[in-house]
């Protein structure tokens, strides 16, 4: 069994990323957390900034977590859509107190060229907390792609989401896409790109790059083959 930790800044963003490997994992007798660095909902204006919008974007992420076999480790409070505000070293340590006490040996988070800044601090948090340092357990790190985030960033204003890590999710495609239904106050109308149609031809299409019917896609951060 392999301990998995998934840390997403907001909530909905790990089923967007991957949702269908948090599934696959949990099929195959892993343990699936999640962490997230926000509520989520306090970039969205004074009206929706108010604890009864935060208990039932909670509520969805628990829902959505229970069809992929997750659970919820916790939930950090970092301002939403500002967490370049806080000075890197909290966040930081922050990210470093959770992995300590968790200990997973694998880390799925955001990309460092999503168009969120709270996606890009996540991943730098997570790269500065696990440094490759002697004992160091942590022994895979990916960066997932979020839709309206990853492919919005422009080709010359950040690296753009380039995959080298695939995951098979054929099997795991309906509970993503279930998972996703929980979290319906976030999902839009195809075209947009955080439709359901919309992820459904994602995972299509990145299934047809490595010739089966649906995958998820990743960037390898480091990977780390041990003895056992």
């Amino acid at each position: 069994m392999k301990k998995v930790l998934i840390l997403a800044a907001h909530a909905d963003d790990e089923i967007l990323g991957c949702g269908g490997t948090m599934a696959k994992h949990s099929d195959q007798g892993d343990e699936v957390s999640v962490l997230f660095l926000t509520n989520g909902v306090g970039a969205r204006g004074e009206g929706d900034f108010s604890s009864q919008n935060i208990d039932f974007r909670d509520q969805a992420a628990e829902k959505a977590l229970a069809i992929v076999g997750a659970k919820l480790l916790d939930r950090l409070d970092f301002p939403d859509n500002a967490i370049d505000s806080v000075p890197r070293i909290k966040v930081i340590r922050a990210v470093e107190n959770v992995i300590s006490i968790y200990r997973p040996d694998i880390i799925y988070t955001h990309h460092a060229g999503d168009l969120n800044v709270d996606h890009r601090r996540a991943l730098e948090a997570v790269m500065t907390a696990c440094r490759p340092q002697p004992g160091s357990l942590v022994s895979k790190i990916y960066s997932f792609e979020v839709a309206s985030s990853s492919g919005w960033q422009g080709e010359t204003l950040f690296n753009p989401f380039v995959p080298n890590h695939y995951v098979e999710i054929t099997e795991q495609l309906d509970r993503k896409m279930k998972a996703l239904l929980a979290y319906e106050e976030e999902m839009r109308v195809f075209p947009h790109a955080r439709s359901i149609e919309a992820l459904q031809h994602l995972a299509r299409w990145r299934g047809s790059q490595v010739g089966v019917a649906a995958a998820e896609a990743f960037v390898v951060e480091r990977q780390v083959w041990r003895k056992k």
